[in-house]
C-alpha cells in the first residue's frame, strides 16, 4: 500500500469527520451486538420454563415481551447510526475524490509541452477519471467496511470470550487460513488490475483519437478497418477483465466455507460442552451461532475490501506516476513579476527538442526592439515555430540565451510572462463553446464593444454577425463549425482582445485567402506600435511590411533585415518573392 501513502494527507485534512465515523461505527456496532444477547436470554427463559425452573407464565410472556422490545429498539438504533456512518465515510470519500482530481488536473497544467507529446490524451483522462474513482473506493467503501468488520470483531470476540472462551477459540479457528487466502488471492489481483487499468487507458485513446479524426476515417473510408482493430483492442481488455474476475469470483466461496466451518465448530464443539455441563444455557449457543452469522458479511468484505485496496493501489500507483513528474519549464525562485515592453534578444541559442532529439535551432542570435514588427520565414522544418515556443518559454533553450527587456527569460515569472503574451499557434484551437466565450477566453471580464473591436481587427466580425446566433453560436469540437481561415481569425482576435506587449503568430494567416490577409496586415499597422509583433509565415506577402525580416534555414539565420532589402541582394528571400509572385500572377 505504499502508493495510497499520497492520501494521508487528505485522511488528515479531513480527521474530524473521520473521528466522528469511527465513533458512530462503533455505536453501531455495540446495539447491533445486544441483539444477540436478548435472542439468548429469550431462550434461556423458554429453557427455564421447559425444566419447570419458572412456573409463572405471565412472568416468561412479560420478560418475552420485554426481550422483543429491547431487540426492535436495538436493531433500529443499530441500522440508524449505520446510516450515520454511510453517510459519514462515503461522503468523505466524495470529498477526497473531488481534491485528488483538482490535484491531478493542477498538476497536469503545469507539466511541460513535452509532456503531451510523449503521453496520449486517452490515457491523462483515464487515469484522472477511472483510476481516482479506483481509488475513491479505498478511501470510501473500503475503509468504511474495514472499520464496521473490524469493529464488529472486537465487540463481539470480546463479549464471546466472556461467556465462553474455549469456544471462542475454535469458532476463530478458520480466520488464519482466511488471512492467508485473502493475502494470496490479493497479490494476483493487484497485478491483474494494473493490466485491466492499462488496457482501458488503451481503449480511452483509441476511442478519443477515433472521434476527433472522424472526417479524415470517413475521407479515406477506413471506418471498417478501424471497428476491427477497437474490436480487437476491446476483446484484449474483456480477456484480462476476465482473468481478474476469476481471481475475485474466489473470494466469496471461500468465506461461506470458512464461515460454514465455523457453524459447524459451534454446533459440535459448544453442543458438547453443553451436553458435559460447560455452558450452563444453551442461549449460549443460540447467541453464538448467531454472532458467527453476524461475521459472515462483514468476514465477506475482507475479501472484497481487499480487492478494492489493491485495485485502488495499482491505480494510484498510475497517478502518482504523473503526479512525481517533475515540469521542466517552471518558475525558479524569487522569479519577479515585471511588466514587459517587448525588447527580445537571442543570443547564441541552440535547441534540441528532448521528445525526439531533432536539432531546431543552431546558434541562433538576433536582437528584436521593443514595439518591432518582425517577420520569420522560411522552409518547413527551419525552426520558425521553435523560436517562439521558445519566446513563450514553452521550453527552455539547451544552449545560450534568451532575453526580454535585457533580463534572462527564465528569471521572469512565468504568470506574468506568459500574461502579456499573445499566441496564436499553427493549428488553431477552439473550445466547444460560444465564439463569444472562445474570443473572450484570455480576459473573462471583457465588455462586448471590445469583443467585437478585436474581431474586426482580425476580419471575423462580419462572418458572425452572418451566422444565426452571432457571437452566441455554439461551436463544436475543436471549432469544428467554423473554416480553417475562420479559426485562425477567432484565435487572432482571442490573443489581441488580452491586448499583449508581445504578440506571436505562427503561420496564422495560412488558411486565410489574400484579400483578407491584406486587410489583417493593414489593421495591424495601427496597433503595431503598441506592442512587439512577431509573425511567423511561409507567405512573403505576410511579412514584406515588416520592420525586420528574419530568414532561417536548418535552424540557422542566414539573412536578415527589411524587405526592400532582401529583395536587393540575392539570396533565399528574393528566390521565395520571385517564386511566389509569379504564382501570384498565374
Amino acid at each position: 500500500m505504499k502508493a495510497l501513502k499520497h492520501l494521508n494527507k487528505y485522511f488528515i485534512k479531513y480527521k474530524v469527520r473521520l473521528i466522528l465515523g469511527l465513533f458512530i461505527a462503533v455505536t453501531s456496532r455495540l446495539f447491533a451486538v445486544a441483539v444477540p444477547k436478548f435472542v439468548g436470554d429469550i431462550v434461556a427463559e423458554v429453557e427455564q420454563y421447559i425444566k419447570g425452573n419458572i412456573t409463572d407464565i405471565a412472568v416468561v410472556k412479560h420478560s418475552l415481551l420485554v426481550n422483543i422490545l429491547l431487540i426492535i429498539g436495538s436493531a433500529l438504533l443499530a441500522g440508524f447510526f449505520m446510516f450515520l456512518m454511510r453517510q459519514t465515510f462515503i461522503v468523505v470519500s466524495r470529498f477526497i475524490e473531488f481534491d485528488l482530481k483538482n490535484e491531478i488536473y493542477a498538476h497536469y497544467q503545469k507539466l511541460s509541452l513535452s509532456f503531451y507529446k510523449i503521453n496520449r490524451t486517452g490515457d491523462l483522462m483515464n487515469r484522472i477519471s477511472e483510476d481516482v474513482g479506483k481509488v475513491r473506493l479505498y478511501a470510501g467503501p473500503a475503509l468504511m467496511y474495514s472499520v464496521n468488520t473490524i469493529t464488529l470483531f472486537a465487540v463481539v470476540l470480546t463479549y464471546m470470550s466472556s461467556i465462553a472462551p474455549k469456544l471462542t477459540l475454535y469458532t476463530i479457528a478458520p480466520l488464519p487460513v482466511l488471512s492467508l487466502s485473502v493475502y494470496y488471492l490479493s497479490v494476483a489481483i493487484n497485478k491483474r488490475t494494473t493490466i485491466v487499468q492499462e488496457y482501458l487507458s488503451k481503449l480511452t485513446t483509441f476511442t478519443q483519437e477515433s472521434f476527433s479524426g472522424i472526417a479524415v476515417l470517413k475521407a479515406y473510408q477506413i471506418e471498417g478497418r478501424t471497428n476491427t482493430d477497437f474490436n480487437e483492442l476491446a476483446n484484449q481488455s474483456k480477456q484480462k477483465s476476465i482473468d481478474l474476475a476469476r481471481v475475485q469470483a474466489l473470494f466469496y466461496p471461500l468465506m461461506v466455507c470458512l464461515i460454514g466451518i465455523s457453524n459447524i465448530i459451534v454446533i459440535y464443539i459448544g453442543g458438547k460442552q453443553y451436553l458435559n455441563g460447560q455452558i450452563s444455557d444453551f442461549g449460549v449457543l443460540v447467541e453464538f451461532i448467531i454472532f458467527v452469522n453476524m461475521l459472515t458479511w462483514p468476514v465477506a468484505t475482507v475479501g472484497w475490501v481487499s480487492s478494492m485496496i489493491q485495485q485502488a493501489e495499482a491505480s494510484q500507483k498510475r497517478i502518482n506516476e504523473f503526479l512525481k513528474t517533475i515540469p521542466e519549464i517552471k518558475n525558479k525562485e524569487n522569479a519577479i513579476p515585471v511588466s514587459i515592453t517587448g525588447e527580445i534578444n537571442f543570443e547564441n541559442v541552440d535547441f534540441t527538442y528532448p521528445d525526439t532529439g531533432i536539432h531546431a535551432l543552431k546558434n541562433l542570435s538576433f536582437n528584436i526592439k521593443a514595439g518591432q514588427t518582425v517577420g520569420i520565414i522560411g522552409n518547413t522544418g527551419s525552426g520558425k515555430s521553435t523560436v517562439l515556443e521558445l519566446i513563450g518559454r514553452l521550453y527552455d533553450p539547451t544552449k545560450g540565451k534568451i532575453s526580454i527587456d535585457k533580463q534572462p527569460l527564465n528569471s521572469i515569472n512565468l504568470q506574468s510572462l506568459r500574461s502579456q503574451m499573445g499566441y496564436v499557434p499553427q493549428d488553431a484551437f477552439l473550445f466547444s463553446d460560444t465564439i463569444e466565450n472562445n474570443i473572450c477566453f484570455g480576459k473573462n471580464n471583457a465588455t462586448e464593444a471590445e469583443m467585437i473591436e478585436v474581431a474586426k481587427t482580425a476580419s471575423v466580425h462580419k462572418n458572425i454577425k452572418d451566422f444565426k446566433n452571432g457571437y452566441k453560436t455554439l461551436l463544436g469540437e475543436r471549432g469544428v463549425t467554423l473554416s480553417g481561415g475562420q479559426k485562425q481569425r477567432v484565435s487572432i482576435a482571442r490573443a489581441l482582445l488580452k491586448n499583449p506587449k508581445i504578440l506571436l503568430l505562427d503561420d496564422s494567416l495560412s488558411a486565410v485567402d489574400t484579400e483578407t490577409e491584406k486587410q489583417i496586415i493593414e489593421n495591424f499597422k495601427a496597433l503595431s506600435e503598441k506592442r512587439t509583433t512577431i509573425i511567423v509565415s511561409h507567405r512573403i506577402s505576410s511579412v514584406k511590411n515588416a520592420d525586420l525580416i528574419l530568414v532561417l534555414k536548418d535552424g540557422k539565420l542566414i539573412q536578415k533585415g527589411n524587405h526592400k532589402l532582401l529583395t536587393k541582394n540575392y539570396g533565399y528571400y528574393l528566390d521565395l518573392y520571385k517564386k511566389q509572385s509569379q504564382q501570384k500572377e498565374v
